[in-house]
């Protein structure tokens, strides 16, 4: 970044709003063509079962859980569906789920752990799905408590931030043994947009946003939010998609053969510990 752009980052300068490293990132996180959670498990696992519904409300179509193999080991593999065309795109409320979509993917964690086998979940949303009807149903209850159950599951659990991870909408599948983050991942508290309304009262104030929250792989990983950074192809992952996915492909047999390799009381205090000690304090 240049002398210039820092200073119009810092005093607010008029005019054009400065393009910032961690706003490109973002752009790069937000690519319609990025692969998306459900085609990163086609390409990875085989024999993927879909399993439907929360057995409370309904089946939340922005949600997809199942059972697979990961190179011959069954396991679960979960992530949220954001659709390619605006048709879809509506049917799956953009990749934001609805209480009964996280309540799905508990169901099918806890199934998991009752057959032993490891979880592997995918996460690309901008957050959980604010609307009325949502919280009418118990949207912060349903993510309360896959925080709270993901903690002490007694199977390995491995998380990826594959797009954008936003907010409790993301964490609600990311209280996990190891998190992973692709390289032109984002994963924040809050939009850089609804960042921008609420500091500046301008959305278009993105870009200075995005570079305050700290939402790129390397500063989240700096802070010790990740444990690991998934290269991606020069470009990015919508550039070589099966480049993409080989790279993650070997990190997710890396950190699995790792925890396999640890034992369970251990695994599930580490976890704990981990999510207990994260946090970052900054003072100007």
């Amino acid at each position: 970044m240049t002398d210039q752009a820092a200073a119009n980052l810092e005093d607010g300068h008029a005019g054009a709003e400065p393009v910032t490293a961690a706003w490109i990132k973002t752009e790069l996180a937000r690519h319609p063509q990025r692969p998306y959670p459900m085609e990163l498990i086609q390409r990875i696992f085989t024999d993927f079962s879909e399993i439907h519904g929360d057995r409370a409300f309904g089946d939340d179509p922005a949600m997809a859980c199942g059972m697979a193999r990961f190179h011959g080991e069954e396991v679960m593999a979960i992530g949220n569906l954001k659709g390619h065309s605006t048709k879809e795109k509506v049917r799956r409320n953009f990749g934001m789920p609805n209480p009964e979509g996280y309540r799905k993917a508990l169901r099918a964690m806890k199934i998991a752990e009752k057959f032993h086998r490891p979880i592997f979940t995918f996460i690309d949303l901008t957050g959980a799905n604010p609307g009325l009807a949502a919280e009418e149903r118990g949207q912060a209850e349903a993510i309360a408590r896959n925080l709270r159950e993901m903690a002490r599951l007694r199977v390995p659990t491995i998380a990826t931030i594959t797009g954008e991870g936003g907010s409790g909408g993301a964490l609600a599948l990311a209280v996990a043994d190891r998190v992973l983050m692709m390289e032109n991942a984002v994963y924040s508290v809050i939009a850089p947009e609804a960042c921008g309304s609420i500091m500046w009262r301008d959305a278009g104030k993105r870009a200075r946003a995005a570079e305050a929250l700290k939402i790129t792989s390397e500063d989240v990983s700096q802070m010790g939010c990740v444990d690991d950074v998934v290269p991606e192809p020069l470009g990015g992952a919508h550039v070589d998609a099966q480049g993409a996915v080989a790279l993650l492909d070997a990190k997710l047999q890396w950190h699995l053969s790792e925890l396999r390799a640890m034992p369970l009381e251990e695994m599930i205090a580490r976890r704990m510990s981990k999510f207990r000690n994260i946090a970052q304090f900054y003072t100007g």
